[in-house]
């Protein structure tokens, strides 16, 4: 039986005993030098206590959760943990074979090592799953994230300090078998597809399949993850146009879907990407404990969330000692009307450069989309863009809508005024406006299931911060032959002279920066590694291999061997800023 299947049965038979259990976590989420938040699903209603520190489930149409602060930590320690619903410890369990779980406090960490990728197919790490899709139809590979969890018990790889998930962290259109079972078991004849997730319920248990790996479940519990959604825990292409969103409205069951969607994002991702100070300042989240069922108030606030772009923020950062990690939403807070477009609305635009300026030594800038992409896919994107707000007719205009939805032209430089803006606050921050200028910016990104690294000039006078992207992607859902070959066709040579020449003709103005690929792009399950410590920073990008392996191959590494005196180890205080 698979861990689903054994945690289902646990739960029948703890319905029957009246005790509450786990359904999903513990997450860690946020640590600081004091404090810790935990994220648990549980069974039934019932109080969840972590180190002396307790708090009482609240209720979402059936689903019981907790997001429980525990405070009074001493800095720079390493301190183990169980957790307890109703006073019966049930994390972790009393045969786990895996290190205990501990919350690692930072004291003024002057390393950081944050790991990081996106898109993960939630499906079992067993065949056929985790053969590759030559080998099996349903092969998506072994997932990179469960290698990297394996791979820290052992300690092949050093203790990160934070897991960043960069989107698509579940796939609300591709669910694996479990998920899919429960579809076709409760789906009527409402229109919805039926091999897709359609409704709170379903979401819910999308979740908990996706995180239900043994491995995935301790590395989870044991690592601070921030999180960001992109297009697929929604729908693919969410959001990728006006045309998109007025057809997606004409059908009957999307309201339903998308609603659900921005619920379970709320309780699944959103509420763990808060620190204790906003965290307090969550209305909506002490207003949801105060409710018998909060789905009635959570739907309601989902739907605006949705028809009021404004009405929502879920960009954020988090401090690591001197370095500060920005995380942007590019796919909730999208303008996508004609001659309008734009990643996001001007008050979140201004929010994002209020917080990115700053004394860092590092910024890191996290958003799903990749902003530098291969030049010939880049000059594309800003071509298509300007050929579907008019540039060259309305006959010219209609294509370049089909050609858009057809091949996910969506980037940073298919929203060439945002792109545009990214650049001016780049070169603002490596400039020093409003504070230091930091040693190293850098992009992480994913989303385009290719993995690379761009080295970047901004051009001009834009100061001397080293500029890259490290692109990161997938985890676990890796492409066809056919769609590489398109990949690496679009981004060749020749098509960035024909693209950037069509692009010119449509009127997209030239920008004064240029940008190269540090390394051959991969296509494979990969996962990445930023290490920061002082003013120097390094990346290590690994790649998964064949089942039933749980090895990590080394791809890229400029990381310079650490002296004795300064060597960054398993050891060291760590923690989420």
């Amino acid at each position: 039986m698979s861990p689903l299947s054994d945690e289902i049965t646990n739960e029948r038979n703890l319905e029957a005993s009246g005790a509450a259990d786990l359904l999903v976590g513990p997450l860690l989420r946020y640590v600081g030098t004091e404090t810790a938040t935990v994220w648990v699903e549980t069974t039934k209603p019932c109080e969840v206590g972590v180190l002396g520190h307790r708090t009482r489930t609240f209720h979402v149409e059936g689903h019981h959760y907790a997001l429980l602060v525990v405070e009074g930590l001493e800095p720079g320690a390493t301190r183990p943990y169980e957790l307890m619903l109703d006073d019966v410890v049930v994390w972790p369990r009393a045969d786990e074979e895996r290190p205990p779980p501990c919350i690692r406090t930072r004291k003024h960490e002057p390393f950081v090592r944050l790991v990081f990728g996106s898109c993960r197919v939630g499906a079992p790490e067993e065949p056929p799953y985790a053969l590759s899709s030559r080998e099996h139809e349903l092969g998506v590979g072994v997932d990179a994230l469960w290698a990297y969890s394996k791979s820290l018990q052992q300690g092949v790889v050093d203790w990160p300090d934070g897991l960043v998930l960069l989107g698509d962290q579940v796939y609300a259109d591709e669910v694996p078998p479990e998920t899919a079972a429960l579809i076709r078991s409760r789906r009527n004849d409402d229109g919805a597809p039926p091999d897709e997730v359609a409704n709170f319920e379903e979401y819910a248990h999308l979740y908990r399949e996706s995180w239900s790996d043994p491995d995935i479940r301790w590395l989870l519990s044991t690592v601070p993850s921030t999180m960001i959604f992109d297009d697929h825990e929604v729908h693919d292409d969410w959001n990728i146009s006006d045309s998109w969103i007025v057809e997606m409205r004409a059908k009957p069951w999307w309201r339903e879907r998308l609603t659900s969607a921005f619920m379970a994002y709320f309780l699944y991702q959103h509420l763990g990407n808060l620190s204790p100070p906003e965290l307090a300042a969550e209305s909506l989240f002490h207003e949801l404990q105060r409710d018998d069922d909060g789905g009635p108030r959570l739907r309601e606030r989902a739907r605006r969330w949705d028809e009021d772009r404004a009405s929502s923020r879920w960009t954020y950062y988090r401090d690591f000692g001197r370095s500060r990690l920005l995380v942007l939403d590019s796919r909730a807070a999208r303008i996508v009307v004609e001659n309008r477009r734009q990643m996001m609305a001007n008050a979140e635009w201004d929010w994002i450069v209020e917080h990115a300026h700053g004394s860092f030594d590092h910024l890191v800038v996290a958003t799903t989309l990749p902003v530098f992409l291969p030049p010939g896919i880049h000059h594309l994107e800003a071509w298509n863009e300007a050929i579907s707000d008019g540039a060259w007719g309305a006959l010219v205009q209609r294509l370049g809508e089909w050609l858009r939805r057809a091949v996910d032209l969506e980037h940073w430089a298919a929203y060439q005024l945002s792109f545009r803006r990214l650049l001016d606050l780049l070169c603002s921050v490596s400039r020093g406006l409003g504070g230091d200028p930091p040693a190293s910016i850098t992009i992480l990104s994913g989303d385009v299931h290719t993995t690379y690294i761009a080295d970047v000039e901004l051009g001009g006078a834009c100061g001397s911060s080293h500029v890259r992207e490290v692109v990161c992607s997938p985890f676990r859902n890796p492409l066809e032959s056919r769609d590489r070959r398109i990949v690496k066709t679009t981004g060749s040579r020749g098509a960035a002279k024909l693209f950037a020449r069509l692009a010119r003709l449509a009127g997209v103005e030239p920008v004064d920066v240029s940008w190269k690929l540090a390394m051959p792009r991969s296509f494979e399950n990969s996962i990445g590694q930023l290490e920061l410590e002082g003013r120097a920073a390094a990346v290590t990008l690994f790649q998964s291999g064949s089942y039933p392996g749980s090895d990590l191959r080394v791809t890229y590494s400029d990381r310079k061997p650490p002296s004795s005196a300064t060597a960054p180890s398993k050891g060291l205080p760590a923690g989420m800023g």
